[in-house]
């Protein structure tokens, strides 16, 4: 068998801020086949997207490959000049990108940002390159393939556009493509559509494939062999089924028992809530949507229908459902962002107005959200000190050394080291961002927090991590939450109630400590479609079904 790739003693260095440089990746050696994806797991930090991106001959900016060789279909990237590892970008070695959003251009068309390549490389003519590109859509299962293309990307849902960042690596025919976590912020439901796409293309072109993730389930379905990281070196290697079923370093075995959270602690809580019977919020056939006001006072697009709902002091509520179900809208609008176009807001047993801009400073305090992007909700501009701070002088007139101290304070609350004060967004990981995210809604000294997708963009040992964190400050603080996540096994994790939501409205509501089992249609495909740690789910996985029924 033709190995496409060869990695030998491959070391890769960083700076610091004093000018030293130190070992981020320490000695990998590894051979990828023709048709062969070898999975890189392990938490944020562990080298997994560093190793990938030297198939492409790259080093972030402050890292140098610094020795081994990477050998792609013969040619070394480490020794090559770097006009010579342009042309292999894209016709040899592809790469498809975890953020697609990020990665397209919003005032160009789709097909002639996946055409592009073609045209950088002087592959065919525009012609044969538009009818090669509508094949790739027909077969990474995208919808009016003939006629996507001419749409913009925001005119595409986040499924499409990930498959449409696949079909712009794709489009130069290459050998070896790297997928760097692409189905992450994906809900469950679409996640499946998109792993059966990449399956079936790279199966039949015979690509070898490297696929960057932290979801060890995902991976299970689509890799032959695992290489698992840490620290930036290799822990462990082995077939999926070594793997998942024989694990033998201790590492790989915690990564495992992370992706089962604990959900012990919740059944104290669920007593409660059966016995609490004055609620912290209540909403009452709430509306909300986007776009002008009709005749009928509603807005063009209304996401959110008549939702009610209510959440216990002390408990957590979860709200679950497929991309543009209106979870999120439903959050921004108790948060107050995306003002209600019509019912009820009841806070601690005071109504509150739609507009953040009509509520009291007091309720402003009282009640948080946490975004889910930390790169977009923190200012890359300002310290984590000043960040921090803002809250505290916002809601409490905190100045000085009493400000300082409570900054200290927040960063033990949220376990990270106190040195990380003068440091900005862009030097910390994805996990410390998060972190960094929820401290600041805690500065407030909130008593319900709004936590919008805040572990999707996390590794599974990190987002552990910071479930048990939620846990303990509600023990700590009497916080209670509501949790919009995809991910149910967090959700289950976490919550009391969950709510599934469907087009705008809530369909089914579920108690987790009673093993209640979800009955309506949607739920069931919800659930029916979170991947298991088994690598056969994939391939024998029927929604048809349950897709014509919730149609």
């Amino acid at each position: 068998m033709t190995n496409l790739v060869e990695i030998r003693g491959l070391t890769v260095e960083a700076t610091t801020d004093s000018g030293r440089w130190f070992q981020i990746l320490k000695g990998i050696d590894l051979d990828i086949a023709a048709g062969e994806t070898v999975a890189f797991i392990g938490e944020s930090g562990s080298g997994k997207t560093t190793a990938a991106m030297t198939l492409l001959g790259y080093a972030r900016p402050g890292c140098r490959i610094s020795g081994g060789t990477v050998r792609v279909d013969g040619h070394d990237m480490v020794t090559l000049s770097e006009k010579e590892r342009a042309a292999l970008r894209g016709t040899v070695v592809a790469y498809v990108p975890q953020s697609a959003a990020a990665a397209f251009n919003p005032a160009a068309t789709i097909m002639d940002q996946v055409i592009e390549v073609t045209r950088i490389h002087r592959l065919m003519p525009p012609d044969e390159a538009r009818r090669r590109a509508v094949d790739l859509f027909r077969a990474l299962s995208l919808p009016d393939p003939d006629g996507i293309g001419d749409r913009y990307p925001h005119q595409v849902s986040g499924g499409q556009l990930q498959r449409l960042a696949a079909a712009m690596a794709l489009i130069g025919d290459p050998k070896v493509v790297i997928f760097d976590e692409p189905t992450t912020a994906l809900d469950v439901t679409t996640q499946v559509e998109v792993l059966r796409a990449f399956k079936a293309v790279t199966a039949k072109r015979r690509i070898a494939c490297v696929y960057v993730s932290h979801d060890l389930a995902v991976v299970a379905q689509i890799a032959d062999r695992i290489m698992v990281l840490r620290n930036g070196a290799v822990q462990e290697i082995g077939s999926v089924d070594d793997i998942l079923t024989r694990p033998t370093h201790p590492y790989t075995k915690e990564l495992l028992h992370a992706f089962h959270p604990d959900t012990g602690g919740r059944i104290a809580a669920a007593e409660a809530f059966a016995t609490n019977s004055v609620p912290l919020l209540e909403i009452n056939t709430l509306s909300a949507g986007y776009g002008p006001p009709q005749s009928n006072g509603q807005p063009l697009v209304l996401a959110v229908k008549g939702v009610s709902l209510q959440v216990k002091r002390g408990t957590n509520l979860g709200i679950i459902g497929e991309s543009g179900c209106g979870k999120s809208t439903l959050a921004r609008a108790i948060a107050g962002i995306l003002p209600a176009s019509k019912g009820d807001i009841q806070f601690d047993g005071r109504e509150l107005w739609h507009s953040a801009r009509q509520r009291s400073r007091e309720q402003l305090r009282d009640l948080q959200i946490v975004f889910q992007h930390a790169d977009t909700a923190l200012n890359p501009a300002k310290s984590i000190e000043d960040i921090l701070g803002r809250p505290l002088t916002f809601y409490h007139g905190l100045r000085g050394k009493a400000r300082d101290a409570r900054v200290d304070a927040l960063l033990d609350m949220v376990r990270l080291p106190r040195a990380l004060r003068h440091r900005r967004p862009a030097e910390l990981s994805g996990g410390q961002k998060q972190r960094v995210n929820f401290a600041r809604a805690l500065a407030a000294e909130p008593k319900l927090i709004l936590c919008d997708e805040i572990t999707s963009a996390l590794d599974t040992v990190v987002a552990a991590a910071i479930i048990d964190l939620l846990k303990e400050l509600q023990r700590e603080l009497g916080l209670s939450y509501i949790f919009i996540s995809h991910d149910l096994s967090v959700i289950e994790a976490i919550c009391d109630e969950i709510i599934v939501m469907y087009r705008g409205q809530t369909v089914e509501t579920i108690i987790p400590s009673a093993r209640q089992q979800p009955q309506h249609p949607y739920s069931k495909l919800l659930f029916s479609s979170v991947p298991k740690l088994d690598p056969t789910w994939l391939d024998t996985l029927n929604l048809d079904a349950d897709r014509m029924r919730v149609a």
